[in-house]
């Protein structure tokens, strides 16, 4: 079997190729954007590295050729001068569809964000909607998942709690009492291989969180329980957060913006997890925290 997976370079993907590779019998094409993320990429005889131009359809189409299924991770938060919701997440959604047309390649799966929505107000959501909204009306036999704060060595979600966990004082926007699901990598990455595996008539869309529903300030107190101390916390009101990032968005394009913060002080709900659809076996929130302090507290003290 070979699978192709866009945004192979991302935290998400290094720890997919990770898992894909430990499979017998897959090979994988890693799509990423530059010839020097392609050399980045940790080498395996199971893994061919391609540097992709989401603008360039027939040279996409044939950087996909003999893939069995498309893993399309590619996707951004945080907007910059180059990479804006409409191009990283919709275009580049759009582009990878057109592609899989163009090689007959019948099986998609999307990796999404729980709040998805082409109808929402914010950016954020609703260009995560109108990416879903394109690969539903493909015709391609596909799985979404919508994700979560995603946990996981390098992850930024996980580098912003075991910061914060780190200090003696940490400064939360609302207080921190917002409430998160996070969803070990490891299981998203179990997920992604049985949706490649599956096969069915249009789309299905499942809503994948992690075991334990925790207010983002008790996660950053029990990573910093298991660090040997505790922490205290002051509250950043959101909305003067808000203001400050609208204010510093007059100079700057993207970064930390009004719309990401909407999105990373939500409360994380699901109607019905779809762990037991899935088969995956979810890791428990400790378990999932004692395996990013050694990496992540490395990082922090270099």
């Amino acid at each position: 079997m070979k699978i192709s997976v866009t945004g192979a370079n991302s935290g998400v993907g290094t720890i997919l190729l990770r898992h894909l590779t430990s499979c017998s019998g897959i090979e994988v094409i890693a799509c990423v954007r530059s010839s020097r993320a392609a050399a980045a990429l940790s080498a395996s005889p199971q893994v061919s590295a391609h540097a992709i131009d989401y603008d360039n359809r027939a040279a996409l189409a044939a950087a996909l050729n003999g893939t069995s299924c498309v893993v399309h991770l590619a996707g951004v938060l945080f907007e910059s001068a180059t990479s804006t919701y409409q191009t990283a997440n919709v275009d580049s959604t759009r582009a990878v569809v057109d592609a899989c047309r163009m090689r007959g390649i019948s099986r998609f799966v999307l990796v999404s964000a729980l709040g998805a929505d082409p109808e929402s107000p914010n950016r954020y959501w609703n260009s995560k909607g109108r990416a879903e909204r394109i690969v539903v009306e493909s015709g391609l036999s596909a799985a979404i998942i919508r994700t979560p704060i995603l946990f996981g060595p390098g992850m930024a979600g996980a580098r912003a709690v075991v910061h914060a966990a780190a200090q003696r004082t940490a400064t939360l926007l609302g207080g921190g009492r917002h409430v998160i699901r996070p969803l070990d990598v490891d299981d998203l990455s179990v997920a992604v291989r049985r949706c490649c595996d599956a096969s069915h008539v249009g789309a299905a869309i499942y809503e994948l969180v992690g075991p334990e529903p925790t207010a983002y300030r008790d996660v950053i107190g029990r990573a910093a329980a298991l660090m040997g101390h505790q922490v205290s916390f002051r509250s950043m009101p959101v909305w003067l957060a808000k203001l400050g990032a609208a204010v510093a968005g007059l100079k700057r394009e993207g970064g930390m913006t009004p719309t990401v913060i909407d999105v990373i002080t939500s409360d994380e709900a699901v109607n019905e997890n779809a762990d037991v659809e899935l088969g995956v076996n979810l890791t428990p929130l400790a378990a999932t925290l004692q395996k990013l302090l050694p990496s992540e507290t490395e990082v922090l003290h270099r």
